[in-house]
């Protein structure tokens, strides 16, 4: 393994004159996001720079994306490595499963992610969560942050989960999706993490020990040196997390070099836009190059949520194959000892040659919930995500070589039925979703082209556009 620091090049101004952020980290990437400035390279390498922990995995991508559409030469590994790095990046995401865990489960992963990136030398850490701020009462977003910050002596952090690309805005301490508020959203509904109230500074507190507070817009509006004072002003009323207004890239512009050198930065993708500066690091022009794509293509859609039961629609309207599971049919094949997920590769395996085809089991509130009803909350969204991770390693060992996955939790399950345990980020489907690219036991020799979605993310015909974009 190689982290040795690279050293700079004769003649230049040493570290201590230069300053990190001259030499440490070099990039790579894709165009700038909204907001960026023009293309421009920085010197050598050395250690990462940005360590971050994911509670999903399609966070993670998301993440990813907006760090190499940001500059940053990243590497996102599933589940926390066992071994150290052995290339040298300026960011390393680990993808964590870890967002529905009880809340000690969830601390103990994360934490031991934690050690594994400080292993690697990493500069700063970020805890990454959802743009719609998921989490239960109990967790994990608040218990996760003050295990993290405990465990790096920190004081204060910052939480926001804004991500305007995606229309996920904070004003006034409320997080909107779009024009309405998180809990008018169809996000009081989510089977697993029903969001009920969009008061973020409350639904935070209750999770914490700490006390919560608010860096507003007209603060963010002024700037880093504003932005620094306000952070002053809280630490000295006792407040350890305050959540941060933004609803534009340039507020999340403004935002980031006041985090330079938070030891912790917690929130959505968003923030990751403007961090990269702080290292010395701005796009290039040119996209993160993944592999020439070949095979059958084929969708996995576990997700309930409004934004994906829209593709899954458009995608039927196409005229293209769709199978729909019924998670009480699964039920009731598994109680006889008959097989689901065989009749369901059986159905796809002629129609494979043709173009992609989709199998999922996204429902409206009304059906979930009475699925949830017969089964149990967790029983069914268990079923589910067995049998949809089973069908996808069996769509690869098809041939499947173009795999787009809906939904967090069927992304996580999907990811490690299919064996994977390191992503390549590629370039940009929608804002939030990058095609990525990994080896994998099915899919020998060549691996193969995965779009992990999460579940809010894309517009209606994301399934189509995703494939024509790797064509």
């Amino acid at each position: 393994m190689n982290n040795e620091r690279s050293k700079p090049s004769a003649g230049a101004s040493p570290p201590h004159q230069q300053g990190p952020r001259d030499w440490l980290c070099q990039t790579t990437g894709a165009a700038a996001p909204s907001g960026g400035s023009e293309p421009h390279e920085v010197g050598s390498v050395g250690a990462p720079c940005l360590g971050c922990i994911a509670d999903d995995f399609t966070g993670a991508t998301d993440l990813a994306n907006n760090l190499v559409r940001a500059g940053m030469r990243v590497v996102q590994a599933i589940g926390v490595p066992a071994v150290p790095l052995d290339e040298e990046v300026d960011a390393v995401v680990v993808a964590l499963k870890s967002r529905t865990l009880p809340p000690d489960e969830a601390i103990a992963q994360s934490l031991a992610a934690l050690r594994w990136l400080q292993a690697q030398g990493v500069q700063q850490v970020y805890f990454k969560y959802c743009s719609t701020f998921d989490s239960t009462a109990q967790g994990n977003i608040g218990p996760v942050t003050e295990a993290l910050m405990d465990a790096l002596g920190s004081d204060f952090t910052i939480a926001t989960p804004a991500f305007p690309d995606n229309q996920r805005t904070v004003f006034k301490g409320h997080l909107f999706v779009g024009d309405v508020l998180l809990n008018e959203s169809g996000m009081q509904h989510h089977p697993l993490t029903p969001m009920l109230d969009a008061n973020l500074v409350r639904v935070l507190q209750a999770q914490c020990r700490r006390k919560v507070g608010l860096i507003d817009y007209q603060v963010v509006a002024q700037g880093e040196a504003a932005i620094h004072a306000r952070i002053d002003q809280l630490r000295a009323e006792g407040v350890g997390l305050a959540v941060v207004d933004a609803v534009s890239n340039d507020d999340l512009l403004r935002l980031g070099p006041a985090l330079k050198g938070m030891a912790l930065v917690t929130a959505g993708s968003g923030v990751a836009i403007g961090l990269p500066a702080n290292f010395g690091i701005a796009p290039l022009g040119r996209a993160s190059a993944l592999p020439s794509a070949t095979g059958y293509q084929a969708v996995v859609a576990g997700s309930c949520s409004l934004a994906t039961n829209r593709q899954v629609q458009a995608f039927i309207q196409t005229g293209q194959p769709a199978l729909r599971l019924d998670p009480l049919q699964i039920a009731a094949d598994q109680a006889a000892g008959t097989d689901g997920v065989a009749d369901a590769l059986a159905w796809a395996k002629p129609l494979l040659g043709q173009g992609p085809v989709l199998i999922y089991s996204s429902a409206a509130p009304g059906a979930v919930k009475s699925v949830q009803g017969q089964l149990g909350v967790d029983a069914a969204g268990a079923l589910v995500e067995r049998t949809l991770a089973a069908i996808a390693r069996g769509l690869v060992v098809q041939g499947v070589r173009q795999l787009v996955v809906a939904g967090g939790e069927t992304s996580g399950a999907c990811i490690t039925a299919l064996n994977i345990s390191q992503l390549k980020i590629g370039a940009q489907i929608d804002p939030g979703v990058p095609w990525c690219h990994a080896p994998s036991d099915a899919a020998p020799n060549q691996g193969l082209h995965l779009a992990l979605k999460s579940g809010n993310f894309g517009a209606d015909d994301f399934f189509s556009k995703a494939f024509k974009r790797l064509a």
